[in-house]
């Protein structure tokens, strides 16, 4: 069996070089919050690296052989270094393992569906990879009112519709389209204007719409800190800020999300950081239009 606290350093460090922009606000988590936090989301991040970075006909069994692992971790019997953190992390916490298999089957879904008819189907999506991370987060971070549930859920979908956004190129080239297709349609965008990477004026359009509805999600998300746990509000502030900012570097950028991947650096990060503790009322939306320094 491996050592518990090998099991959380080796979670650790996944979170820290696959997780940039979420592990910003992992680091200021109390310590036992942090490791849970580093233990779910190592999980969930093999399981996607299954279909995004392994590709092959075996595909379905490694997933499946990692759901196995998943009823291994919750009946207490672990045998891989990650579930091992896992199972501690879920014997200590109410994380639900719907929550898990949820993810799970949307990354089966990754293998046999890349279009989207619209967004109500995407939204299906949506809710199996992200609004079940929010499920796992709120269990860690604890809150005092249910209406967290609904507010966690936004900023889940926030989060992974910037993802979207940001990541049209790279998932053009796996064949995988997440825009909506009625609304590609409806801009006069056409599937080859994506895979040829030009930034037309329609797909200028597109993209401006895209990002304010995602802005929406944002605003409809921030009544989540102050529900939340006192000791997890900064986290989820940080997270919140550096993704809004993402957000807003895509528009800023005039939407050449093809050029290269867009995100912030270390410098822009904690100016990010240290503008959230001189903050009375720390905001990710108190990012919009500014520039970070």
């Amino acid at each position: 069996m491996t050592d518990l606290r090998d099991a959380y350093a080796l979670c650790r460090r996944v979170a820290h070089r696959y997780g940039a922009n979420f592990s910003v606000g992992f680091r200021f988590l109390p310590r036992s919050k942090r490791d849970a936090v580093y233990a779910s989301y190592a999980f969930c991040r093999f399981v996607d690296d299954v279909v995004d970075e392994n590709p092959g006909a075996d595909v379905r069994e490694r997933i499946d052989r990692w759901e196995q692992e998943l009823d291994r971790a919750y009946a207490g019997a672990p045998t891989h270094p990650i579930t091992v953190a896992l199972a501690d992390t879920v014997a200590r916490y109410p994380i639900p393992q719907a929550a898990f298999s949820g993810l799970i089957e949307g990354c089966r879904m990754d293998l046999v569906k890349k279009r989207y008819r619209d967004f109500e189907e995407l939204m299906v999506y949506s809710d199996l990879v992200a609004t079940t991370i929010s499920t796992m987060s709120l269990a860690i971070f604890g809150y005092r009112d249910e209406v967290a549930v609904s507010h966690g859920r936004e900023l889940a979908t926030a989060f992974q519709l910037t993802n979207i956004l940001r990541d049209v190129g790279e998932d053009i080239g796996k064949d995988r389209i997440y825009l909506p297709q009625d609304e590609l349609a409806r801009f006069g965008v056409a599937e080859g204007d994506l895979r040829a990477k030009r930034v037309t004026h329609e797909f200028a359009e597109l993209m401006r719409f895209q990002v304010q509805r995602v802005r929406d999600h944002y605003r409809r998300a921030e009544p989540l800190l102050e529900v939340i746990q006192p000791d997890s509000r900064r986290c989820t502030c940080l997270m919140g800020s550096v993704y809004y900012q993402v957000l807003d570097r895509i528009e800023s950028s005039g939407y050449r999300i093809f050029e290269r991947r867009i995100g912030l650096t270390l410098v822009e990060k904690v100016g990010i950081v240290l503008r959230t503790y001189l903050d009375k009322s720390p905001s990710w939306m108190n990012m919009d239009r500014r520039s970070v320094p």
